[in-house]
This record gives structure tokens, C-alpha cells and sequence, in this order.
């Protein structure tokens, strides 16, 4: 057989989710909170458009980093929040998000508030996990996706 006509050896491809759950990783990178660095990417559901992204810190103009050093009120704008800031995509639209971390309450919320969202795919534990319930309860599902998925 020619190397032309040689069967192609299966290669392992990264799904979708852990390709977004990536690139909301690397927004965090971005981000200016001395705390977390959180990243959210939000897509339609078929994956092919990244609808917005978010990072947290501080607002547009503003000095780059948090205003308090007080954990949970360092005065920095979710990374969901922005995204959520940053999405003109239609209620209408169907749309998954990514984000590195699991939100909080307040931003489950906004993510419910954005409208027709139907999951919210995170990598690492928040220290509080009440959101969980409140999504679900909203028949929006949240999925922790491995490392290695």
C-alpha cells in the first residue's frame, strides 16, 4: 500500500468541550483579579460560533486590579459578567457556556438571565456550590468536565 492509500491511524481528537473549557482557560490568563483568574466562553450549542467571552477584573478604563483585597468583594467584574456584557446573540439563541470555574450564585443568575442557555459546562469547584441547584432548577444542566475528558 502506498502511503496514499494507507489507512489513517485513529487519532484521539479533543472534544469540543474540553477544546472551549481551553480557551475560557486561557482568557483567565487575562484576567487582573489578584484572587481568581476565571474565564467564560459562550458558544451556540452546535459549537461552530463562540458567541462571547469574558474575563474577570476590573471595568474598561479602570486601574488593572482589584480595588479591596477582601476575598469575594474585590470589586472586580465576574468573567460571566462580562460575557454576559459582551453577548448580543438573540434570547432566541440556544447557547452553551464554558467557564473555568463553577459560578456563583449571582452570576447563575445573569447566565439564567441571558436566556435559553442550555449548559453550563466548568472545570474547578467554586467554595460555594449553591448555584448548582439554581440552574438546575431552571432545567439549564451543569456538567464539571475532567481535565481529560
Amino acid at each position: 500500500m502506498t502511503s496514499d492509500t494507507a489507512p489513517q491511524q485513529e487519532r484521539k481528537r479533543p472534544s469540543f468541550k474540553m477544546i472551549y473549557l481551553q480557551l475560557a482557560k486561557t482568557l483567565a490568563a487575562r484576567s487582573t483579579c489578584y484572587r481568581l483568574q476565571v474565564g467564560t466562553v459562550v458558544t451556540s450549542t452546535d459549537f461552530r460560533k463562540v458567541l462571547a467571552v469574558g474575563y474577570n477584573g476590573n471595568a474598561t478604563g479602570l486601574k488593572n486590579g482589584c480595588d479591596r483585597p477582601e476575598p469575594g468583594n474585590c470589586g472586580c467584574l465576574h468573567s460571566e459578567e462580562n460575557a454576559v456584557i459582551n453577548c448580543d446573540a438573540p434570547r432566541s439563541i440556544e447557547k452553551f457556556v464554558f467557564v473555568t470555574h463553577l459560578p456563583c450564585v449571582a452570576c447563575a443568575k445573569r447566565l439564567i438571565n441571558l436566556g435559553n442557555v442550555k449548559a453550563i459546562y466548568y472545570g474547578e469547584d467554586y467554595r460555594v456550590r449553591d448555584s448548582i441547584e439554581l440552574l438546575k432548577s431552571v432545567g439549564i444542566a451543569v456538567e464539571q468536565v475532567a481535565e481529560r475528558e
